[in-house]
């Protein structure tokens, strides 16, 4: 449901018994295989706005639930919906130039935009 996502890798980890989502090293989503449910990295808004509208399928997760995370009751959402919170939750933790990249865009652009036309504004004729 990630394999498209730049960098994301399944890290499993002992303590839990369960694999974790991560990208570069920092996890966005976390769940057993054979579990209902799964945490995904949301705001806070976010998770206000959801644990709010619909409560039967979404919940302030254990331990990282004061930053946001948001434990998700997996029968209680749509396949689509489930892939549009992993990939927001993606977003909140790759670098900004990684999304970018994911976009189709390059962040790059506006900096050279930025660097062009501070060369054109600089004239090489003019006094220091």
């Amino acid at each position: 449901m990630v394999s498209d996502l730049p960098e994301a890798e399944e890290v499993f980890v002992a303590e839990w018994g369960h694999p974790t989502l991560r990208v570069r090293g920092k996890m966005f989503a976390s769940g057993a295989p054979d579990s209902p449910t799964m945490s995904v990295k949301a705001s806070k808004e976010e998770q206000a706005e959801l644990v709010a509208a619909r409560p039967e399928a979404f919940s302030v997760a254990a331990y990282v639930g004061r930053y946001g995370w948001v434990t998700i009751n997996l029968p209680g959402i749509e396949v689509d919906e489930l892939r549009e919170l992993l990939v927001e939750a993606w977003r909140r933790t790759a670098p900004k130039r990684l999304v970018a990249a994911y976009d189709g865009t390059t962040s790059d652009s506006a900096t050279s935009d930025s660097a062009a036309s501070d060369s054109a504004a600089y004239d090489s004729t003019s006094p220091r």
